[in-house]
């Protein structure tokens, strides 16, 4: 292979950074990428490679995000991976499908990180770009045909984007697994170069035993805006119910500035998210957006609770409202005045200065509201309807919590006092579904804050929980090799 003046790192020495020890990638790399170049191979000589990948959105050292081509690679660039990931495979006399993987610095140096010998979750990006069925040409050359295409065949035809799609809490360390039944799950087929690679459906469960991905979401277009652009309507059309998953993560980072820009590293989630992630974080225009449809879904429940069909006995209602004067309580605690009208079909309503009108034929059948809100094409889902007018919305990927009551019953809840707090700190709890690898709290013994009292395997990943405050153990309720839930309480402080 053609040499570099830059320092390579050693396949095991890469492997460790990207392990346990981080720190000598941030030592050699500055903002480094992952970027990964597919290779076919057959029994006699040939060796394709199928234009790179860019795997830099991870978190644990996991991919969450993956896009062919990538942003950062040059013709030139990719010759020269292109070239030194076939003579690797050729040299060691391999054939199928694999994927060498570099990590690249800002001056586009690329480092020999690992080679994968088999075929890659995110290969249907590189299959959307180029038009080959890397499966059909693994079949073929195990068979010990020929591969059918020779490099000049290899184009970069468009752009495409893979979500990863987990069962996963995004609000905890970027994704922490979940489990659960999928009572309801509806993927975005129905939307133009969409593509769901996945293995469950409705009814499915998600346990603690397997690998918490629900499914591969890729988007293809001509370019990338309109690859992202596909990506942001199928995230939010995607309907999933009974686990906690990352879209609304996922749904974040594809509107991103950095992220459109094509300015991404390993480092972007904690670089971006620095306190971790916290959800979507709304406009005015675009909370008002959100008041709105909860406003129209109240007044349509309103319609429909007073409508009696198939029967004769109770005589159509002919004295129904057409306005109304509500209080929406916004998330975050803001409350905001709302009068409404129904005219003609639409519901019209002033909120915080904005006259806002909204079609009142919503339909209920499905999870998925697709409405325009003065000219601005919106899809939200009703997650959960709770009564009493409190209504989880999901609106860019995240669910926010939205009450609505009459006037009334706005002022009466002044005299309502508040529920306080329960302190917790004293609980180190599951925080996720999982089995105690180890538990080394003792009943009478001190421990210091940050100390580790336990150690929660799930999903392939082994968590420390720490007492986060100084106490004496008064509790110590499950013990190692038994399975918790998610918020059982494990030990308890005095």
């Amino acid at each position: 292979m053609e040499k570099r003046d830059a320092y390579r790192l050693s396949k095991n020495e890469a492997a460790s950074s990207f392990g346990d020890d981080r720190m000598l990638i941030e030592k050699f790399i500055d903002n480094p990428r992952h970027i990964e170049v597919q290779v076919l191979c057959d029994r006699h000589g040939n060796a394709l490679w199928l234009n790179e990948r860019e795997c830099s959105i991870q978190r644990r050292n996991q991919k969450v995000i993956e896009e062919a081509p990538s942003t950062f690679v040059d013709p030139d660039m990719r010759r020269a991976m292109g070239e030194q990931a076939t003579t690797l495979a050729k040299a060691v006399g391999y054939d199928s499908a694999g994927t060498v993987e570099f990590l690249v610095d800002s001056k586009k140096n690329f480092y020999f990180l690992e080679m994968n010998t088999r075929l890659q979750v995110e290969h249907p990006i590189t299959e959307s770009i180029t038009g080959i069925d890397i499966v059909n040409q693994m079949i073929r050359v195990s068979s010990g045909n020929k591969l059918l295409h020779t490099q000049a065949d290899i184009p970069i035809d468009g752009w495409a984007f893979e979500c990863r799609v987990y069962a996963e809490d995004p609000y905890k360390n970027f994704g922490m697994p979940s489990i659960g039944r999928l009572y309801k799950y509806i993927e975005p087929n129905h939307i133009d170069k969409v593509r769901c690679d996945s293995g469950i459906q409705e009814g499915s469960e998600i346990s603690i035993y397997y690998d918490p991905m629900i499914c591969k979401l890729v988007t293809y277009g001509e370019n990338r805006q309109a690859a992202l652009d596909t990506m942001v309507t199928a995230l939010d059309s995607y309907v999933i119910r009974g686990v906690t998953h990352n879209i609304p993560l996922l749904r974040d980072i594809v509107t991103e500035k950095r992220f459109v820009a094509g300015d991404i590293s390993t480092n972007y989630l904690p670089s971006v998210y620095p306190d971790g992630f916290p959800g979507k974080v709304l406009s005015a225009d675009e909370n008002n957006d959100l008041c709105a449809i909860a406003v129209a879904i109240y007044i349509k429940d309103q319609l429909v609770a007073r409508t009696f069909t198939n029967q004769t006995r109770i005589p159509m209602d002919t004295n129904a409202p057409t306005e109304w004067a509500l209080v929406v309580n916004q998330p975050g605690g803001e409350s905001v005045s709302v009068k409404a009208t129904l005219t003609d079909g639409q519901i019209n309503m002033d909120i915080g200065g904005r006259t806002i009108s909204i079609s009142s034929d919503i339909n209920f059948t499905t999870p998925l509201i697709e409405t325009d809100i003065n000219g601005n094409h919106r899809i939200f889902q009703l997650s959960q309807r709770i009564g009493g007018g409190k209504y989880n919305l999901r609106f860019f990927g995240t669910v926010f919590p939205v009450s609505i009551m009459d006037e009334f019953t706005s002022k009466m809840l002044e005299y309502l006092p508040e529920r306080a707090e329960a302190d917790i700190s004293t609980l180190i709890s599951a925080p996720m579904p999982g089995m105690l690898k180890s538990v080394t709290a003792i009943v009478g013994e001190s421990v210091a804050e940050g100390q580790e009292v336990c150690v929660l395997e799930a999903m392939k990943m082994q968590n420390s929980l720490v007492a986060a405050k100084t106490g004496k153990i008064k509790a110590v309720n499950f013990k190692e090799g038994q399975t918790v839930d998610e918020g059982d309480v494990i030990v308890e402080l005095e």
